[in-house]
């Protein structure tokens, strides 16, 4: 009897985790003890698709070490386990639920993402909070708290912390408290170098703050066009951290023109004292300046999303042109984002054309892409063309001055910046 003993004890141990496991995933019966404040859901739907996709996950913990990780509801859910084979070559893992509310996913934290030890995280939530009736501030409150255990499991890891996306007042999410929640949000993660706050809700919202049927034909839930605008703003954000975009450029200048830009480091550029340019801080050698606010990735002039929200920082270039030239560059914006190109002091406005202006009607300008902009001066006056269309017909110019860019708000990307003069 002694080996059937044995092998039963085993077996009934077993039984009983197996019994036990899913468990450990069903949603809390009451709120006591728990963390944060405000809504969480016990639907019986809702609690059997939050155990579900829980368990599942549970056996893909070992699969999904050091993924680039989203965290959300049914708009995360809905992109697919993949996100939609959207980042070629970055692995990521989806742990969205859908109906779940910010509380509900502080509760999950810890099991369901922090075991994962994440490359990056990346956070879109706070819709479910409004549809049951909790305060802007509370939502935002628990996003807080999500932060805060992230920035404690690992302070270097970086958090992409998406503006919640328009929706309808239809759907009990009115414009008004979204942006008061996007504001929450904004005013948190201020000064927080670690993390993007990624302007998701302008690039979705209609003129009235709503969310646009060819885009949400729900108005709550993106089709694959939206998530296609999801994956483009986002893919410049994971490019600067190294997540994406890590091949060289294999671009060949023309023989008549000059690299301003060597892709290596910030060699010929600096900073200038206040309202001159005159670079008097070289970044000859160093691949960021000295804020970090510039950086040389992988070919490409980053100028960072400012923690502070906006923030003005003028870079030059150490050579002065007085004669006439040509400058040929690429740029690419995240969502709003806002910055500008120095022609020998004078600025031409650079930004993500159709959300921040001025040129709001350009036709072949590509959102969260790269565009070309090439600027020709003749006899102190510049002809300025994105994509071939004219940005500035005539624009006057000192007779001499340096090259500069400047970043005001959001993420821009420069390459292959060269002159020809």
């Amino acid at each position: 009897m002694f080996p059937i003993l044995l092998l039963a004890a085993p077996c009934g141990v077993a039984a009983v985790a197996r019994a036990e496991e899913p468990a450990r995933y069903t949603i809390p019966t009451t709120d006591e003890g728990l963390a944060g404040s405000g809504p969480i859901r016990r639907y019986d739907w809702f609690q059997d698709l939050w155990k579900t996709k829980r368990v599942g996950w549970a056996a893909d913990v070992a699969k999904d070490q050091n993924a680039v990780v989203f965290l959300g509801d049914s708009i995360t859910q809905g992109w697919g386990d993949t996100m939609g084979d959207s980042f070629p070559g970055m692995k990521v893992a989806n742990r969205g639920i859908s109906g779940d509310t910010t509380r509900g996913m502080l509760i999950l934290l810890k099991e369901d993402v922090l075991s994962l030890h994440p490359k990056a995280v990346v956070m879109l939530m706070g819709t479910n909070d409004l549809e049951e009736n909790a305060d802007p501030a509370t939502a935002a409150a628990n996003v807080m708290l999500i932060l805060k255990k992230l920035k404690d499991h690992n302070s270097s890891m970086p958090i992409v912390l998406c503006h919640v996306f328009p929706s309808s007042a239809s759907q009990k999410r009115p414009a008004d408290k979204i942006k008061k929640v996007n504001e929450y949000f904004a005013a948190a993660v201020k000064d927080e170098p670690r993390i993007t706050l990624l302007d998701t809700w302008t690039m979705f919202a209609n003129g009235e703050g709503d969310a646009k049927k060819d885009e949400f034909p729900d108005l709550l839930h993106p089709n694959e066009f939206g998530y296609a605008k999801w994956a483009a703003a986002l893919r410049p954000v994971f490019a600067s951290l190294g997540l994406l975009e890590t091949d060289p450029d294999d671009f060949k200048i023309e023989d008549a023109f000059t690299s301003l830009f060597n892709g290596h480091d910030l060699t010929g550029w600096g900073y200038a004292a206040p309202k001159g340019n005159q670079v008097t801080e070289s970044f000859d050698g160093k691949t960021t300046s000295s804020d970090g606010r510039y950086a040389a990735i992988n070919g490409r002039l980053v100028v960072k999303t400012p923690s502070e929200g906006s923030k003005l920082a003028q870079l030059w270039t150490k050579q002065q042109f007085p004669n006439d030239f040509v400058l040929k560059l690429e740029f690419r914006a995240t969502p709003n984002a806002d910055s500008g190109v120095f022609l020998r002091m004078p600025q031409l406005q650079c930004r993500d054309y159709p959300l921040a202006g001025p040129y709001k009607d350009l036709k072949s300008y590509k959102p969260q892409d790269w565009n070309e902009m090439i600027v020709t001066v003749i006899g102190g006056v510049a002809h300025c063309t994105c994509n071939g269309e004219v940005l500035e017909e005539a624009m006057k110019l000192p007779e001499s001055g340096p090259i500069g860019l400047e970043g005001d708000r959001g993420q821009m990307e420069y390459r292959r910046i060269r002159i020809q003069h």
